[in-house]
């Protein structure tokens, strides 16, 4: 029985990349588009939906303790 291979699309570029061993990057190609991924969250051009934080805003201090 042959083992079946898994491809998915990189998520910067979209070239297919096998889902092992060999591909030490993935979901990504490469290196490269591994960067600009965690650049663009870094940047926070990309977040995940949810709540608000409210840590910061609700007037409690560290400082007032």
């Amino acid at each position: 029985m042959s083992k079946k291979i898994t491809v998915v699309k990189c998520p910067t570029c979209g070239q297919g990349v096998e889902w092992g061993e060999q591909s030490p990057h993935r979901p990504f190609c490469s290196k490269k588009c591994q960067m600009i991924d965690f650049g663009e969250w870094a940047d926070e051009e990309k977040s995940i939906p949810g709540a608000p934080d409210m840590s910061d805003s609700d007037g409690w201090s560290e400082d007032n303790y």
